[in-house]
């Protein structure tokens, strides 16, 4: 089907041209104003050969389509040239109207800090968990040092939470995260824990202080943050540039600390009091039916990223009482899934369908469930609400026992276990075998169409959800935000071994840590992600700008020896529309490894958006080698990614 075919289906499957206000593109995909989102054909767009798939965000009906996203949009405006004229208008209005959206920022703030963050938090209540197990079935005693000392290592990471939080929120907030680990370490400083727990009257200047203890906290230090980012943003812009180092951090420090101590920690505690009493309450008192909502719906809710929003209620219960209720129904879910698509595989008679089935089926028991809910259940639909009534069948008798998770594991599937020993595991067991077997059952008995093709799961074994942010390697450098100006791609280059080297100064991380599930799922390719600490953007390669898009934020370099590197600065910067960014180069200029090509405002962006930056192997597939060589602090030029053909 050619683009022009492909742009005439989707105007029809997104309810024919009378349902469009409006319609533009960023690097993966159309973004559609539309007058009812119930009119669009869902499933008729992901039969099409260019749709890799579609999200809703707010109003915006989004068709993700890839690398040829500009030749469908082309040929959409050429088709319905009106289209083309209220580009700006609705972008900007749609741009808008989401900045407005507060759930929608609160949801994206809370999986932005606490994503990057997640890691340590699961590898150490993993551990916990096996320590809890070991304990248990007298492997190994209380009294031994190496007890203690892996006691130490579990329970280290949620004692200096906040320290971890101080980082990751810092960075959300664009503020320095080294002053704000300054201002939780005073929080923490053992002399200060002495002094609020003393049990004497405590002041600051005449204010009395609050004894709060700051150790495993979420909500205060939060708070405490998105002040000292607001101080030290005031202080910078009043500050000569002459004495910033040294007063700037000083200024900040003496400002937030003390407010911290007098009203914000008070106030976050409470805050974050009420919010893990009013969750615990509805997950205790909801007994059977609450289990079943919630069971039933969590499919839903991870989907969504709503689940970000509970993260820190975990957290506190955890720290707090021991254990948490929510947890339980995301494994309990996760079997739900699990068994949906084993029913799939029962009831198939397509042997590609079968195998695809089991597989997947596997992969969702070890708590990997995107693969079965992507690739199979909500293909077919039944199947996937097969696994959301397995689920509240779970739920409702794990709520209805009490079952309770101790530590955060980090896996909701089998290996994920041991975060459930405790008094009720055996109730948790019995709960998420009820979900895969009655999900199994349902699944065989509601049955499937067929003569749906079989998907190809290759390339979801990691996804967590439907991609939110534009991520891919086509551009535009017209002066229209959605015109394309292709340059002509040379002669294809055999792939060839090959070193990338930084194209920033800062701190590289694992491409899989990118709060983006496009780039931390690795749907685009493989590489490597930067933290920056300064923006200016390098090329990597010696080769030829093979596409610029208008916006500025992404950038595709053809390296001499074949690779097709992506470089995308932030998450969702495309929303700034070029601004902050400047383009030191055009596409089809040849560059050398080390030379300047992008600038960006790393300060300005970084008050609204992640400036993690993604650099991707777009064309993974020509290399059996994609390693990273440098994980950690890193200089432009400085070599960070092995190919090898």
């Amino acid at each position: 089907m050619n683009n022009q075919e492909t742009a005439q289906k989707i105007i029809e499957s997104v309810g024919g041209i009378e349902n469009v206000n409006s319609v533009y593109h960023c690097i993966t995909r159309l973004r559609f104003s539309l007058k009812d989102n119930d009119k669009a054909n869902a499933a008729e767009l992901k039969k099409l050969d260019k749709v890799m798939g579609i999200n809703i965000a707010g109003d915006q009906y989004q068709v993700i389509i890839g690398n040829d996203v500009p030749k469908v949009y082309g040929a959409i405006v050429d088709q319905h040239p009106a289209l083309k004229a209220d580009t700006t208008a609705s972008t900007q209005s749609s741009t808008q109207k989401k900045t407005k959206n507060p759930i929608s920022r609160l949801f994206d703030f809370i999986a932005g800090v606490f994503a990057p963050i997640l890691p340590a938090i699961a590898g150490a209540g993993l551990l916990k968990g096996f320590v809890a197990l070991f304990v248990a079935w007298n492997w190994m005693s209380v009294d031994t040092d190496v007890y203690r000392i892996i006691s130490a290592i579990g329970d280290g990471v949620f004692y200096f939470l906040p320290i971890l939080i101080a980082v990751s929120a810092s960075r959300k907030f664009g503020a320095n995260p080294y002053v704000g680990i300054a201002v939780v370490a005073a929080l923490l400083y053992p002399d200060m824990g002495a002094l609020l727990s003393s049990g004497n009257p405590v002041s600051f200047l005449g204010l009395p202080v609050t004894a709060v203890s700051y150790s495993s906290t979420v909500i205060p230090i939060l708070l405490a943050i998105w002040l000292m980012a607001y101080v030290e943003k005031w202080v910078d812009k009043i500050m000569p540039s002459s004495v910033k180092l040294l007063f700037v951090p000083l200024i900040t420090l003496v400002v937030v600390v003390p407010i911290t101590l007098i009203a914000i920690g008070p106030l976050g505690t409470v805050i974050g009091n009420g919010l893990s009493g009013g969750i615990n309450w509805l997950l205790a008192s909801g007994g059977v039916v609450g289990g079943a909502i919630l069971g039933g719906a969590m499919a839903l809710i991870v989907m969504t990223g709503m689940h970000y929003a509970i993260v820190p209620v975990i957290l506190s219960n955890l720290a707090t009482v021991g254990f948490d209720k929510f947890l339980p129904l995301t494994y309990i879910s996760n079997m739900g899934q699990a068994g949906a698509t084993f029913g799939v595989f029962f009831r198939a008679k397509d042997k590609k369908l079968k195998s695809v089935a089991l597989s997947t089926s596997f992969t969702a028991l070890m708590g990997v469930t995107e693969p079965a809910m992507y690739g199979v259940n909500m293909t077919y639909k039944k199947p996937f609400i097969a696994g959301m009534i397995g689920s509240a069948a779970g739920g409702a008798f794990g709520m209805g026992f009490g079952v309770n998770a101790y530590v955060l594991a980090g896996n909701g599937g089998l290996p994920g276990l041991p975060a459930m020993i405790g008094p009720t595991f055996g109730y948790a067991i019995a709960s998420m075998a009820i979900a895969f077997v009655v999900a199994t059952i349902v699944s065989f008995v509601l049955g499937i169409k067929e003569e749906i093709a079989v998907p190809d799961v290759a390339n979801l074994g990691n996804t967590k959800s439907e991609p939110t942010s534009s991520t891919t390697s086509e551009s535009t450098t017209a002066t229209s935000p959605s015109s394309v100006t292709i340059v002509e791609e040379p002669a294809k280059i055999p792939a060839t071994n090959e070193t990338i080297l930084s194209p920033m100064n800062g701190r590289s991380i694992p491409l899989t840590e990118v709060p983006d599930p496009t780039f931390g799922d690795e749907l685009m390719g493989k590489g490597i992600a930067f933290v920056p600490s300064e923006g200016l953007v390098a090329s990597p390669v010696n080769g030829t700008i093979m596409n610029l898009f208008k916006t500025k934020h992404a950038i595709v370099i053809h390296s001499d020896s074949g690779a097709e590197i992506l470089i995308h600065v932030g998450i969702n910067t495309v929303k700034l529309r070029g601004q902050h960014f400047e383009a030191l180069v055009e596409s089809g200029a040849r560059v050398r490894a080390g030379d300047p090509i992008l600038k960006f405002d790393l300060e300005r962006i970084a008050e609204e958006y992640d400036t993690t930056t993604a650099m991707v192997v777009t064309n993974t597939p020509d290399y059996s080698v994609i390693e990273s060589l440098e994980i950690g602090s890193v200089a432009v030029t400085m070599p960070v990614l092995k190919l090898e053909v």
